[in-house]
């Protein structure tokens, strides 16, 4: 409460009473004779700047915000110039936290918590000038004191505070509420919860919560009040103990911890007969929703049923499994019926005015399809990339579908939220916590999401988008060791060490041929695709033909880019000289063909034989001619006079170099020199 200018304060000796809505009466000087209840200020008026001497009057104010403008404030005694102002009081601020202090004067205004000055605007000023300051005060009690002075010309003041309340701002929690008590009427068979008023000026009401003996307290209370008491007419009749606790909380969404446990034990009463007639509900097929009738019970006191629903028979009685409220009128129930493939099993009770349940009833059985997800859900998901590629990573699910059947992982280009966004799925039945997606294209961002499938292939809630701009990388794999060499009769076989180089991906062989002095390499290729073969294994048979040539092979590890060194960057080579199983007869001089050539399977084709020979004789056949090492000649193996162009060895050895001589027969009985081939054999 303020006084116009032209009010005066009433003689020293009276006493000042003040409520919650502001000043009833004033005191004269005397300051000690003033009482003022918190948090209402009190305020003295002094004839001068400094605050000293006996103060000109004394009184009560509720809110500071006063103008006198050139004049004396209405306190007989005080000038209209060089005159003092001092609001004082001491208040509970509960559990303190941050406060906004407002300040507005025409001259000087000083703030001060418990001493220390928090806002000061001390100056002699022609206009009104104004601070905001902010402010953290401890719980409990703390002295607030605010200093006025005008030194000439006009005089006006203002001054506010109040909590900050927002949720960024404030984290102090309230203090628990004291002198709680409870009360348990078995007339109405309700518990009353009563508790003393917080001190904090941003409380924003108060929790109550129970649980029974045993258990702990739900996450969501049973009534939220701004009043100090709370009637419980929901306790359930059944005869347990129930504890009650009240918590307060703020205008930031702050909570104090619970008062000490209140209990109460309350009434038993006799419950309801089980519900007939609900095993006789079916349906044909696999339905989306469910209808249930059953016979409707005679007792007084029936306030009701409960329809619970479970994947499992028995159907336990538990409030995860209940579908209805706390009680359902009538004797039916009509709801929709989850598509989880499971089968789903219902059961009805009966309650009654006291709060006592019924056993189950018979049981009504229902089949459906599986079109629900699972509730896994990859939590917390994020990704790194690494030479091994882009790793994922995430929590394990909270909770986990009994059909789960693993994390997909998806790939895009574009934020899901994108309409039409495509995805590629780059991982698929993941049952860890993990996956490298391991040869992303690089220079291209991309968004990542992990999905839970269950066997039915329908997905559950998808983690958090993951971004990672992929970058690749140029890092060749480190050498491969322990190379070796073996040279066979059909070829060279090489064995080597397993690559452990983060993104490998194959191996590829380099065979090396010694030319002018100076080693030449080139990739061991598909015979199909003419492309570099990509191996995975540890070993590799080179089929060349044993003719007793020294090779340096050099086996490299090729990453997801295709990154991989050379023999001149490091490449582990290994050196091998080729059995030598070439004919010891006489070298071949040569027949008319254009083409000479085997393949798998012991087949021997050539091509342009010619017409004749020098002599005009035509051509009669084509003889095929095998190498025998152990009688060292070149047998006869069979003639073609059918033009075919090749010719079947039907007895071919295997796993060895097999070398053939081809001549061209003429009708003169003359033949021409021999053309030579090698066939390697499996």
């Amino acid at each position: 409460m303020n006084r116009p200018r032209s009010a005066t304060i009433a003689t020293a000796g009276a006493v000042a009473l003040a409520t919650s809505g502001g000043l009833l009466a004033a005191a004269g000087p005397a300051s000690a004779a003033v009482t003022c209840a918190s948090p209402v200020f009190k305020r003295t008026f002094y004839a001068n700047t400094t605050f000293s001497g006996t103060p000109k009057g004394t009184d009560c104010d509720s809110v500071i915000d006063q103008n006198w403008g050139t004049g004396a404030p209405g306190v007989k005694g005080m000038p209209a110039d060089n005159f003092g102002v001092r609001w004082s009081m001491t208040r509970d601020f509960g559990s303190g936290g941050p406060f906004t202090f407002t300040a507005s004067s025409r001259d000087g205004i000083r703030v001060y918590v418990d001493g220390v000055r928090k806002v000061d605007l001390w100056k002699n000023v022609a206009t009104t000038v104004s601070k905001t300051v902010n402010v953290t005060i401890p719980s409990g009690k703390h002295g607030l004191r605010v200093d006025f002075v005008n030194w000439t010309g006009a005089a006006n003041v203002k001054f506010a505070y109040a909590p900050r309340t927002s949720a960024t701002v404030d984290k102090v929690k309230p203090l628990v509420p004291t002198g709680a008590t409870v009360t348990y009427s078995t007339a109405t068979t309700s518990t009353k919860v009563g508790w003393a008023k917080n001190k904090e000026m941003d409380l924003a009401g108060y929790r109550v919560y129970r649980r029974l003996k045993g258990a702990a307290y739900p996450a969501k209370p049973i009534a939220t009040t701004t009043s100090t008491s709370y009637t419980d007419t929901t306790v359930p009749k059944d005869g347990n103990v129930y504890y009650y606790e009240v918590r307060a909380y703020d205008k930031a969404g702050n909570a104090s911890s619970g008062t000490v446990d209140l209990g109460i034990t309350t009434l038993d009463r006799t419950a309801p007969a089980a519900p007939k007639g609900v095993e006789d509900n079916w349906a044909m097929g696999y339905p989306d929703k469910i209808t249930l009738y059953w016979d409707s019970n005679t007792e007084s006191d029936l306030a009701g049923y409960r329809v619970y629903r479970s994947t499992s028979s028995p159907v336990a009685l538990t409030p995860e499994n209940r579908l209805t409220g706390d009680t359902l009128s009538g004797g039916g129930y009509s709801g929709p019926l989850p598509q989880t493939g499971d089968v789903y099993y219902y059961v009805v009770t009966a309650v009654d005015t006291h709060g006592h349940e019924s056993a189950a009833s018979g049981t009504a059985m229902y089949y459906t399809r599986d079109r629900t997800g699972p509730v896994d859900t990859a939590l917390n998901a994020r990704a790194s990339e690494s030479e091994a590629g882009v790793t994922l990573t995430w929590d394990a699910s909270a909770r986990t579908s009994h059909d789960f059947a693993g994390y997909s992982i998806f790939r895009s280009r574009q934020p899901r939220t994108v309409p039409g966004a495509q995805r590629e799925e780059v991982g698929k039945g993941v049952r860890g916590t993990t996956f490298t997606d391991a040869a992303p294209p690089p220079g291209v961002t991309y968004y990542y999401g992990v999905v839970a499938l269950d066997h039915a292939g329908n997905g559950g809630t998808p983690s958090q988008e993951v971004t990672v701009a992929v970058t690749g990388n140029t890092t060749a794999p480190a050498p491969v060791t322990g190379v070796t060499a073996t040279p066979k009769k059909n070829g060279v076989t090489l064995s080597w060490a397993a690559s452990n180089t983060p993104g490998f991906d194959h191996y590829r062989v380099l065979r090396g041929t010694l030319v002018d002095g100076r080693w030449t390499y080139a990739p061991v290729q598909d015979p199909w695709t003419l492309r570099p073969r990509e191996i995975t294994t540890t070993t590799f048979h080179d089929a060349v033909p044993a003719d007793g040539e020294q090779v340096r092979y050099g086996v490299v590890a090729v990453d997801q880019y295709g990154n991989q060194l050379t023999p001149d960057t490091g490449a582990t080579v290994a050196d091998v000289t080729e059995l030598d199983l070439r004919p010891t007869a006489p070298p071949a001089t040569g027949a008319p063909l254009s083409y000479l050539g085997t393949s798998l399977g012991g087949r021997i084709s050539w091509g342009g034989t010619g017409d004749a020979n020098e002599n005009g004789s035509r051509v009669s056949g084509v003889a095929v001619h095998r190498w025998n090492p152990e009688t060292e000649t070149f047998d006869l193996i069979g003639v073609d006079d059918s033009g075919a162009g090749y010719w079947w060895d039907s007895t071919q050895p295997t796993g060895t170099t097999v070398y053939y001589r081809v001549t061209v027969r003429y009708e003169d009985g003359t033949e021409s020199g021999a053309s030579q081939t090698a066939a390697v054999t499996d």
